[in-house]
């Protein structure tokens, strides 16, 4: 379900497996029990949330106090977020910025609109892939149900594997959460995970694409222009 990558006494961060719940789903062990049967720790809490599909990074609190100071960085829009993804097409634009209101769609699908009231905001770098596919670099500033999915299918790159919002089939919906950033009392961390399950991630082209964005937060990312 995991690996551990890091630990200390207020927090661990761990590489979610693909197609594992961050809740407990009916039937299920959920995956902070199984975490905390590794850890020994009483009780875990969610920082924030991955997808089920999403493989890649999660910020776990080990105490209430830590928890909460953890949270209120990703509520600040404090923590950088970086993640990739392997898209089934080419994209209108190979880089930029997707921002509008998300809305819910059909079943348990949202979609992008033209109004910016609340809007998601997502930058990304693309590159070519083998098949016609795109890999994405995605730097998301806030943090909508399904963002990265709906900003990729909304430039014509579902992202390979997603079932609600691509039509391509894969061994895995292929979004990965890549790399964090942030400071947490007074010490600056940085955490990246290069994917490894699902056979898209191995291709050469994959690879020397990652090879570019091996420190993600040193690119010159497209412009977010404020409001005046």
């Amino acid at each position: 379900m995991f690996d551990i990558l890091y630990q200390n006494s207020d927090f661990l961060v761990i590489n979610k497996h693909p197609n594992i719940s961050v809740h407990k789903d009916d039937g299920e062990t959920s995956l902070l029990i199984e975490l905390a049967k590794v850890t020994g720790d009483k009780q875990l809490y969610l920082i924030h949330r991955l997808d089920k599909m999403t493989s890649g990074l999660l910020l776990i609190g080990r105490n209430q106090s830590a928890a909460s100071e953890l949270s209120q960085l990703f509520a600040k829009r404090l923590v950088e977020k970086y993640y990739l993804a392997i898209g089934d097409k080419k994209p209108k634009k190979k880089q930029g910025l997707v921002i509008g209101d998300m809305e819910r769609s059909r079943r348990a699908s949202w979609k992008l609109i033209n109004s910016k009231e609340n809007p998601a905001i997502t930058q990304f770098f693309s590159t070519a892939a083998h098949n016609g596919n795109r890999l994405f670099l995605c730097k998301p500033h806030t943090g909508k149900t399904h963002q990265i999915r709906v900003a990729l299918k909304s430039v014509g790159s579902g992202i390979l594997g997603d079932s609600i919002y691509s039509s391509s089939k894969a061994d895995r919906g292929y979004l990965h959460a890549y790399a964090l950033r942030f400071t947490y009392q007074e010490q600056a961390f940085e955490f990246v995970e290069v994917p490894k399950q699902g056979d898209e991630w191995q291709d050469n082209t994959i690879q020397a694409g990652l090879a570019q964005w091996q420190t993600p937060w040193t690119l010159t990312w497209p412009e977010i222009k404020k409001k005046s």
